[in-house]
């Protein structure tokens, strides 16, 4: 095993511990991608040679490190490639690290049983596809003709299927730093059901996300919602803005749009967070001009709020909405 799947069991305001985490695992190898809001991948080839040990015992040492040093238990999968590690850490659980054998035999043998719907990249639309052909299990899938799975779901969909089936796995860890987003999060005191609380705590957090971006001269090309709920899960979303922005209402528009596609209905709210990805400098990025003389006064305003905020206090000014 080479690769780690590590999975932080962070706080409420979780997703803000992250850097420090995966500063963690560099002290380990470099080759280190994270997998916001709470796990990494790490690829340990190096490291193995380096300590002398295999990953699984780094694993330990990892585990230990994250509690002294950040009070954080984390659950760990390992295996031979990304995917495998990242199947063998929905079988972990903190405190214990779940390897996947590196030899083709333990291989099947991990993936034979488990459903095709557990393997990444599988919808919920292609799992039914199989289900309804009799390959409701990988070992099913993996000892199917290619020519049948290419009929099903595609050619260039099918190979790959097969392949992942098979453990072929052909991903790899690529270094993303962390650094290239920003993210804010807004926890509620208890968990929250009431929708314009939730949309006054998004227009929150996009206000200081705008507000930070601006002080950086920074544009972000991605905004991505995380929404946990009172039993822990979580659920993400993403949204490519037409430009590259930190005006505070664009942000808080797409914010907006994100929260309504998700549906929620009487959903129990633990935590709201917002990050910006894809950031590049202001000074490159492009703005379409527009007509609208209202456009242009929000953005001077913005601009005078941003030079208060700087000199009196981040609530110096904020939205009327905020203001209790």
């Amino acid at each position: 095993m080479t690769i780690l799947c590590v999975r932080f069991q962070l706080p409420p305001m979780y997703e803000a511990a992250l850097p420090g985490l995966l500063g963690l695992l560099e002290e380990f190898t470099p080759v280190v991608e994270a997998l916001p809001p709470d796990t990494a991948l790490a690829d340990l080839r190096g490291a193995e040679r380096y300590f002398g040990r295999t990953a699984v015992e780094l694993a330990s040492v990892i585990r230990v490190r994250a509690l002294a040093l950040h009070g954080v238990d984390c659950a760990i999968g390992a295996g031979p490639g990304p995917l495998l590690a990242r199947m063998a850490l929905r079988d972990a659980r903190p405190g214990l690290t779940r390897a996947v054998p590196g030899d083709p035999d333990g291989i099947a043998e991990f993936l034979a049983g488990r459903p095709v719907a557990a393997l990444p990249g599988v919808g919920p639309a292609t799992a039914r596809t199989l289900d309804e052909y009799g390959l409701d299990t990988l070992g099913r899938v993996a000892a199917a003709p290619l020519s049948t799975l290419q009929r099903l779901i595609g050619a260039k969909a099918g190979r790959e299927l097969r392949e992942k089936a098979n453990g072929i796995d052909r991903g790899r860890v690529v270094p993303n730093g962390i650094s290239r987003s920003l993210v804010t999060e807004r926890p509620f005191e208890r968990d929250e059901l009431d929708p314009d609380r939730h949309r006054r705590a998004l227009l929150s957090a996009a206000e200081e996300i705008g507000t930070r971006l601006r002080a950086v001269e920074k544009v972000c090309r991605t905004l991505t919602l995380t929404v946990r709920y009172a039993d822990r899960s979580a659920t993400t979303r993403s949204r490519t803005l037409s430009e590259p922005t930190a005006h505070s209402a664009d942000l808080t528009k797409t914010a907006y749009g994100l929260y309504e596609a998700l549906g929620l209905q009487r959903a129990r709210v633990r935590v709201l967070a917002l990050r910006a990805e894809g950031l590049a400098p202001a000074d490159r990025a492009a703005h379409q001009l527009t007509f609208d003389p209202v456009d242009e006064k929000v953005r001077r305003i913005e601009e005078v709020a941003d030079r208060a905020r700087a000199k009196f206090g981040p609530r110096a000014v904020i939205p009327g909405s905020l203001a209790a």
